[in-house]
């Protein structure tokens, strides 16, 4: 019998509050999370963890959640790597060049953390295994 690893999220978004209540709520679900608060940051733990689905915002201050996506894109480890973009811009311009930097799905908040739980566990799913 296969053992089932635990999926690993990394949560990007520069409001603690919004990180902490995704990571309170995968983790309930048996995900095991990394958390950044900057594009940047994003960048780093992606090399450091190579996480199975990253969850970003966009407005961040310094690296957009977009531009840290675009470079992700550009290292082949991240190629195709699920990123769900989490974002209170739900404008055609920002879904556009979302999807253009290369996401894979766009979400808008608010949303609660039941449902998105729920969506991320489907999504980890079909995608990564």
């Amino acid at each position: 019998m296969m053992e089932l690893r635990s999926r690993k999220i990394l949560v990007v978004d520069d409001e603690p509050d919004i990180v902490e209540i995704l990571t309170y709520n995968l983790e309930k679900e048996n995900f095991t999370v990394f958390k950044a608060y900057s594009g940047e940051e994003c960048i780093t733990s992606a090399i450091d963890n190579n996480p199975d689905m990253i969850i970003l915002d966009i407005r961040m201050p310094g690296m957009t959640g977009i531009e840290a996506c675009r470079t992700l894109r550009l290292n082949k480890t991240f190629e195709n790597t699920p990123i769900l973009f989490l974002t209170a811009d739900s404008d055609e311009y920002t879904t556009m060049n979302a999807f253009d930097a290369g996401g894979s799905h766009f979400i808008t908040k608010p949303i609660k953390p039941s449902i998105l739980v729920s969506i991320i566990k489907e999504l980890t799913k079909k995608e990564i295994g």
